[in-house]
């Protein structure tokens, strides 16, 4: 049982997201799709945004259609999507077509990054049922660390290659290993009880459904703590190389560095908090991520040593990690693991909004205070909101108020 959770369980779950964790990389096509397009980075940089926006959408709409299949065929279904979506941008950009890029790497890639985001989640909570946290963290950390293996991979196809074999070759190769993973994943043989899971974070009385869930008050304030959370790091990340150099004076070249080492942390920050909340709770940690938010906010909007600057930069980044492996083992514990892929992808729907609202969050920050480090406050504010109800939730959650 021990052995073949990982085999059927953790280690499939790592090859899918690890795969298509790859859209992280994006950064680094930009210049080369802008020059061979002739487009603007702006116009480029519609290609992710519509990606991000198809993986929280699909996610969110066709959670229980992957319930319904099963994880197999799931990761079947994304390993077609998400590789026809890179061998078709590589089409794309032969025919130096900007809506074509869209559609393929957008809409189609964007549709296989959803339902192989929620997946194997289920299937992992289940293997996992004594260390939930910890069975999400592994796959979701391999979401957040893909992007420091496929962007060295990309830069040294790109240079060997040419931009449409790069799409081509990376499109049959994450193919291979999503379909690979998809056969090895099978759900956990046992429907485990739930007194059998440890009780100091576990508040679920029945199994739910994804509709029984959505007409309960916990749903929206996840919903809130999780759109806040992404809203806040995405939007952080965006401006991460303009805030180090306005603040601390490094150079562009040493805040890049900078931005790559956050990416480490990101991901780090997935398993260690996810694993972390077996322990103290998911609701517990939720709460931590923000107090710690709202402090290293505050610091980076009045302090410009780079060290410390960076440390801080470093705290936000494990918590924006943290955040997106723990709500599927939060929602495990309020609503158990019936409908726990649908639920999942409901939720998700967050991370589509934050994706748009982020960035513009920052923009709009940037343009009333005129400086990027003003705007810290702001974020400051926006976490203290998150942390109020996310005690709300903590309290009432553990005094039974289910409904």
């Amino acid at each position: 049982m021990a052995t073949n959770r990982w085999i059927n369980g953790a280690f499939p779950a790592i090859g899918i997201h690890i795969s298509i964790g790859a859209v992280y990389a994006w950064s680094v096509f930009t210049l080369p799709v802008t020059d061979v397009l002739g487009a603007s980075l702006s116009e480029v940089q519609w290609a992710f945004s519509i990606a991000i926006f198809f993986l929280g959408m699909s996610a969110a709409f066709l959670g229980e259609f992957v319930e319904k299949i099963g994880p197999r065929k799931s990761g079947v279904i994304c390993g077609i999507c998400y590789g026809c979506g890179l061998i078709g941008s590589g089409f794309a950009i032969s025919q130096q077509s900007l809506l074509l890029l869209y559609l393929f790497y957008g809409v189609i890639g964007g549709i296989g990054l959803g339902v192989g985001y929620i997946t194997p989640v289920k299937t992992l909570v289940n293997w996992f049922y004594d260390r939930p946290g910890l069975a999400t963290g592994l796959a979701i950390m391999g979401f957040g660390f893909a992007s420091a293996v496929a962007g060295p991979l990309i830069n040294f196809l790109i240079d060997r290659t040419t931009l449409v074999s790069t799409f081509y070759i990376l499109g049959v190769l994450y193919f291979t290993v999503i379909m690979m993973s998809s056969l090895c994943i099978k759900p956990a043989p046992i429907n485990h009880d739930q007194n059998e899971q440890p009780e100091n974070y576990h508040y679920r009385k029945k199994q739910y459904t994804v509709k029984e869930a959505m007409r309960t008050w916990q749903f929206y304030t996840l919903w809130f703590m999780l759109f806040i959370n992404i809203t806040c790091g995405i939007a952080l990340l965006s401006v991460a190389s303009p805030l180090l150099q306005e603040t601390t004076g490094i150079s562009a070249l040493a805040a890049a560095s900078i931005v790559g080492i956050m990416g480490l942390f990101n991901g780090g920050g997935r398993l260690v908090w996810a694993t972390i909340s077996d322990y103290l709770g998911r609701d517990v940690v939720y709460t931590l991520f923000f107090c710690l938010e709202i402090v290293a906010m505050f610091l980076l909007g009045i302090m410009n040593h780079a060290i410390l600057f960076q440390i801080l930069l470093f705290i936000v980044m494990t918590c924006y990690g943290g955040g997106f492996s723990c709500i599927p083992a939060y929602l495990s514990d309020v609503y158990g693991t019936k409908q726990l892929s649908a639920i999942h992808g409901r939720i998700l729907t967050a991370w589509a909004m934050a994706g748009i609202a982020g960035p513009a969050v920052i923009a709009w920050a940037k343009s009333v205070t005129n400086s990027y480090q003003n705007t810290m406050f702001i974020f400051a504010g926006l976490f203290a909101s998150a942390l109020a109800v996310s005690l709300f939730t903590m309290i009432m959650l553990r005094r039974g108020k289910q409904v």
